[in-house]
């Protein structure tokens, strides 16, 4: 389905990120930021910043002088079968910590072939998964996550879909009028969550943010128990925030 053409704010970060490690594997000795700068046009401020969050996650390592080079997570991406294992394992593990620091099941979601699918969640016996009462690929209308992939798409993938899975109401707050979900979908600024707060489940409330790598729409996405509603917007703050190097992870 087309993607709406505004990129979004993670997306900008994955752009730099991307440029920095170029630059990273060009110097195999190291290679220093205000060289890393230079070659990059990105200044020292914003610099230092990403730099921080490619050694949090593994991708850059800072040696004894000072200089950075390639980290271990790169490395471990090597290509075909072993890299998509790698991937699927550095994911996992972002994933587990995700949840963790949130306190909420998380999960990856990608639009593929007109169809909502889950590709990678992290649960535990404290933060449990969203009970699936209705399969989420005829939940769009409904779930957080089905509301960001549809936010991603253009009016005529928008329609497609909404043709295909129909707007039932699931809960007393579903919002089943196609001109009314749109409208919402159209107000909804690009960097901040997509909630839904019980409009899926009874009892559920969840936050959903966009992962728009390359010509597919994605997204990551919490979940939590309706009585811990109160620390919803701070953990959907949290999920925005942690969405580029997870976003990264899916570009490399």
């Amino acid at each position: 389905m087309p993607l709406k053409p505004e990129p979004t704010a993670p997306f900008h970060s994955v752009q730099y990120a991307l440029r920095v490690l170029e630059t990273v594997s060009t110097h195999g000795s190291g290679v220093t930021d205000a060289q890393i700068s230079r070659e990059t046009g990105l200044p020292i401020g914003h610099l230092s910043a990403l730099l921080l969050t490619l050694r949090r996650e593994g991708y850059v390592e800072q040696i004894t002088d000072g200089a950075y080079v390639v980290g271990a997570s790169l490395l471990l991406l090597g290509s075909g079968t072993a890299r998509r294992q790698a991937l699927e394992i550095k994911l996992q593990q972002t994933l587990a910590q995700l949840r963790d620091s949130v306190g909420a099941a998380v999960y990856i979601s990608r639009y593929v072939d007109g169809e909502i699918r889950v590709t990678q969640y992290a649960d535990s016996p404290h933060t449990p998964a969203v009970n699936e009462w209705v399969d989420f690929r005829s939940a769009a209308h409904a779930s957080a996550i089905g509301k960001c992939l549809l936010t991603q798409l253009d009016q005529n993938g928008r329609r497609d879909h909404i043709a295909r899975h129909k707007t039932a109401r699931l809960t007393s707050r579903t919002i089943t009028s196609e001109k009314v979900l749109f409208s919402k979908l159209d107000s909804q600024p690009a960097t901040v969550p997509v909630l839904d707060l019980q409009e899926y489940a009874v009892g559920t409330v969840c936050a959903a943010v966009p992962l728009t790598a390359g010509s597919a729409a994605g997204c990551l996405a919490l979940s939590m128990p309706v009585e811990d509603a109160h620390r919803l917007r701070a953990a959907a703050d949290t999920l925005n925030r942690r969405a580029a190097p997870m976003l990264l992870s899916l570009a490399l």
